[in-house]
C-alpha cells in the first residue's frame, strides 16, 4: 500500500519538474484516502514556503477542518527540509514515508532528526526508502537536465 501512495507523490513530483520546479511531491492519507496533495512551486509562486509538504498539509487541514492531522500519514518523494519536518511535527502527523534521503538538507534522517526528536512534544513514525530508486531518479534526471541546459546557455553566450 505505501507504494501506491508514493506513486501519486511521484506523479506530483513529475508535474513540478515539468513546471521547472525541484521535483518533490507529497500526499497525505487518512483512512486509505488521499486528503492532501502538493508539489514544489517556490519559483512559480515566488514563495519560499511553497514546498510540496506544506501545500499538502494545508490542503489536508482544509479537508479535515482543523490543523491537527492525527490519524494521517504523509508520503513524500524526498526527505523533508527543516521547515517541512517542523510543520509535519506541528501538524501531528502519525507517520512519514520518505522516498529518498536528502543528504544536503534532509532534516528527518540525514542532517538532523526533527520528526523523531524526543525533546519535542510529538514524534512521527518514520519509514525511509519507499520506491527509493524511482524517487532518486526523478531528482537526478531533473538536475542533469538543468545542468545540461545551463551549460548550453553558457556556450551560447561566449
Amino acid at each position: 500500500m505505501p507504494e501506491l501512495f508514493m506513486e501519486e507523490a511521484l506523479r506530483l513530483a513529475r508535474l513540478a519538474a515539468e513546471a521547472g520546479e525541484v521535483p518533490v511531491g507529497a500526499v497525505i492519507v487518512k483512512d486509505g484516502e488521499i486528503i492532501g496533495r502538493g508539489f514544489n512551486s517556490t519559483e512559480t509562486d515566488k514563495d519560499p514556503t511553497c514546498h510540496a509538504e506544506i501545500k499538502a498539509i494545508r490542503q489536508a487541514a482544509a479537508a479535515l477542518g482543523g490543523w491537527r492531522l492525527s490519524g494521517c500519514s504523509m508520503y513524500v518523494t524526498l526527505e523533508p527540509c527543516s521547515m517541512c519536518a517542523g510543520a509535519i511535527v506541528l501538524a501531528r502527523l502519525d507517520a512519514l514515508y520518505i522516498g529518498t534521503p536528502d543528504p544536503k538538507s534532509g532534516a528527518c534522517v540525514s542532517l538532523s532528526q526533527i520528526t523523531t526528536d524526543s525533546r519535542l512534544n510529538h514524534r512521527v513514525e518514520l519509514h525511509v526508502g519507499i520506491l527509493q530508486e524511482e524517487c532518486s531518479a526523478v531528482m537526478k534526471d531533473f538536475f542533469r537536465k538543468l545542468r545540461s541546459k545551463n551549460t548550453r546557455s553558457e556556450d551560447n553566450v561566449k
